[in-house]
């Protein structure tokens, strides 16, 4: 792939500066790159926590003059999608609350514009509650993508049989799974936002939906999209218990706590194999990216990160 040679490396960089971003690229065994014909290169595009934020931030001089925003973000988008043959574009949580876009419409632009970008599967924040059940309800007809979540129970709310728990993509001949993993709504969400919500643990129930994954509907990637939170300092089930604690889990991508990351985190999963771990922020300022390289014969992968900062040409400083 061009993009990994320096020079056009500069190129692609500059053209996608053009488009209103800045792309930090991250170490990677280019020896595999030596034999296209040898592996399947799948691309995995991110966001989390974006709240509401249409527009950029205001050009005002703050930490984040002049970035994020729904328009700069779907141009990088459309700019990775022609460099690349195999993506998904994912979302994880809090789509909802945070600006006067989200108290006038009530999610509708929110789903509007994440439909419009193409994004491949989303899951549920604590956030998307805030105009309760029915509110959610009412907003997901503009969702022409599913919502995913494994351990929330609906059965006796009006979103029964709304959500699926997992999702399957096939890219150039790669099963990736994908599912959903959201956080206690108790003490987080107002009772009555989430009624008769039932929360069930999600670490049993992560390992139970990763089985069926890899060995019912055979994926060689999976992806949580989990909304539990980074890391704590009190024992609270996070992305990375989640990750020591379950096995064949290949990338969760975290929300909920607004981590900004330059790369992923590496953790060990209870089979001793690495599990990454991304979570780019929040307000739509990042877009995560990882690069999944399967080599065809031995089925081995490797992985490339990237950040992409969502800004104006002119205001390309990462915050982080």
């Amino acid at each position: 792939m061009e993009e990994y040679n320096y020079k056009s490396r500069r190129k692609f960089i500059r053209d996608i500066a053009g488009a209103g971003a800045f792309l930090a690229f991250y170490s990677f065994p280019t020896s595999l790159l030596a034999n296209t014909d040898a592996y399947t290169k799948i691309t995995i595009l991110h966001t989390n926590d974006w709240h509401s934020r249409i527009e950029p931030f205001p050009e005002d001089g703050g930490k984040f003059s002049g970035m994020g925003g729904a328009v700069y973000r779907a141009s990088i988008i459309n700019e990775i999608r022609k460099q690349e043959k195999n993506v998904l574009l994912l979302d994880d949580g809090d789509v909802f609350q945070g600006t006067p876009y989200f108290n006038f419409y009530g999610g509708e632009l929110e789903y509007r514009l994440m439909s419009k970008m193409g994004y491949d599967a989303g899951t549920l924040g604590n956030h998307d509650f805030d105009a309760g059940l029915d509110g959610l309800n009412k907003q997901l007809v503009h969702a022409n993508f599913p919502i995913l979540n494994a351990n929330y129970n609906f059965s006796n709310t009006l979103l029964k049989d709304k959500f699926k728990p997992y999702q399957v993509f096939v890219k150039d001949g790669v099963r990736i799974g994908v599912f959903g993993i959201g956080i206690k709504l108790d003490g987080l969400v107002p009772a009555k936002m989430y009624g008769e919500t039932q929360y069930n643990d999600p670490i049993e129930t992560a390992k139970k939906t990763v089985a069926i994954l890899k060995e019912e509907e055979h994926c060689e990637i999976v992806i949580c999209l989990s909304h539990l939170g980074y890391k704590y300092k009190e024992n609270i089930v996070s992305d990375e218990i989640l990750a020591a604690q379950t096995k064949d889990i290949d990338l969760i991508i975290g929300g909920h706590t607004h981590t900004f990351m330059d790369a992923p985190a590496s953790i060990k999963n209870s089979a001793g194999n690495e599990v990454l771990i991304f979570q780019v922020g929040w307000a739509g300022i990042n877009l995560g990216r990882v690069d999944f390289f399967l080599e065809k014969k031995s089925k081995r992968k490797w992985s490339k990160h990237h950040t992409v900062v969502v800004a104006k040409k002119t205001n390309q400083n990462n915050p982080k």
